[in-house]
């Protein structure tokens, strides 16, 4: 939102940039972001100018430093810098803030091997010269190696995979159909069925499943089992009024201490999805936390598990269970794992989201969103953080057609 709004403003102030872009752990969907960096490229004669501009924005309360390629600035939110490039070496300055530093110093060492040297967000030869890098596309191909997209630059196995061509093409927002996670006022959302509905329509979604809170839910509001016929009225009507859109009705069941379900199985049955979700550990060690989500993914009417750590960046790790059986169970019943885009869970996390797919699991990427006007956004959190999984289009559930999802409620359905 910060960095949205800091962009938002130079823009307006005419900052004359050929390009400004988030970068660092913002720019790779980390879930913890310490500072906030953006990238600008203009020729050096208008540096001082773009520099003096963005000090000038109302946001930036004090300027904190000054260089010759960047500047930091005090907001009420936190501290913003903003770097400049020219365009000449764009590409090198845009894969350097990025980061990660493991991902850069191992770029460091490959350039070694090829007689550069990559440093101070330049790439020049070892005798100093400078090596045009307008792109980051041009960097890595002076490194012989292919595009590596931000979100997996974690220093890991992502240049390995380059060198054999075996990157994945991780899943975009153009390859997402539709949203099945979101709440409304029939539970703690803030908006309508009608205006998520009408804000997924704007998204170019084919179809929502709205998912409310059952009864027993720790949420602050949830729909009692009274108030699902009255929705599901409210949702047909909807239908009727949306062209281009498909309702599902679905609903976001608790799994309760036992590991049953909230609602129960006649209740259960009428919904177009079901998601399922562990909210209260009731103080349980893992071995009790596990075995109560696997009671819920063999349920035949369960459908998707949803941000199943249900951890809370900085704040919460999540709970302690043993995911390797969660992830069997779910690829052997048929049952999605979600990725959740609310900035209070990002779960499953990329590195979890990653032991996911290789398991055969299907997974959800979903805004889990409680308003219309963040429909859109979270679900952008929802893709940076599987793509950091490797996740591609192939392994989500809601890059499918809505007869497709209605085969995988289906499948699942009539093999009990």
């Amino acid at each position: 939102m910060l960095a949205s709004t800091i962009m938002r403003d130079a823009h307006r102030a005419g900052i004359a940039t050929d390009l400004l872009t988030p970068l660092g752990s913002l720019r790779r969907y980390s879930p913890d972001i310490g500072d906030v960096a953006l990238l600008g490229v203009a020729p050096l004669a208008e540096h001082r100018r773009v520099f003096d501009t963005f000090t000038s924005l109302s946001a930036v309360s004090e300027v904190l430093s000054v260089s010759t390629t960047h500047v930091t600035g005090a907001t009420d939110r936190g501290l913003v810098t903003l770097h400049l490039a020219v365009p000449e070496h764009a590409g090198a300055a845009l894969v350097w803030h990025t980061g990660s530093r493991s991902h850069t110093a191992q770029l460091q060492g490959r350039a070694r091997t090829r007689g550069l040297i990559l440093d101070n967000a330049r790439l020049t030869s070892a005798a100093g010269a400078p090596m045009p890098t307008p792109t980051e596309e041009a960097l890595y191909e002076r490194l012989d190696l292919p595009f590596i997209p931000p979100e997996i630059r974690e220093g890991r196995d992502e240049i390995a995979a380059g060198e054999r061509g075996a990157l994945p093409a991780l899943v975009t927002e153009l390859d997402i159909r539709g949203d099945l996670h979101m709440h409304t006022l029939w539970s703690d959302g803030r908006d309508s069925v009608e205006d998520m509905v009408f804000a997924a329509q704007q998204l170019g979604y084919q179809y929502v499943a709205i998912t409310d809170h059952s009864e027993r839910s720790l949420a602050s509001r949830k729909m009692s089992r009274a108030d699902i016929p009255r929705q599901r009225r409210e949702i047909d009507k909807l239908r009727r009024r949306v062209p281009g859109v498909e309702i599902l009705h679905g609903i976001e069941v608790d799994i309760m201490h036992d590991g049953t379900l909230d609602f129960d199985d006649a209740q259960l049955d009428g919904f177009d999805i079901v998601l399922a979700s562990l909210h209260d550990h009731c103080g349980h060690e893992p071995t009790r936390l596990t075995e109560r989500y696997l009671r819920a993914i063999h349920h035949p009417l369960v459908n998707v598990i949803t941000h199943p750590a249900n951890r809370s960046p900085a704040r919460f790790d999540g709970y302690d269970i043993d995911f390797d059986r969660l992830f069997a169970a779910a690829a052997e019943t048929g049952t999605a794992m979600e990725i959740d885009g609310a900035p209070g869970h990002l779960d499953m996390d990329g590195a979890l989201a990653r032991r996911a797919i290789a398991m055969g699991v299907t997974v959800a990427i979903d805004s889990d969103c409680h308003r219309s006007d963040a429909l859109g956004r979270q679900m952008r959190f929802g893709l940076g953080t599987a793509r950091r999984g490797w996740v591609q289009a192939a392994h989500v559930l809601n890059t499918r057609t809505v007869d497709a999802v209605r085969d995988f409620v289906a499948r699942k359905r009539a093999r009990f």
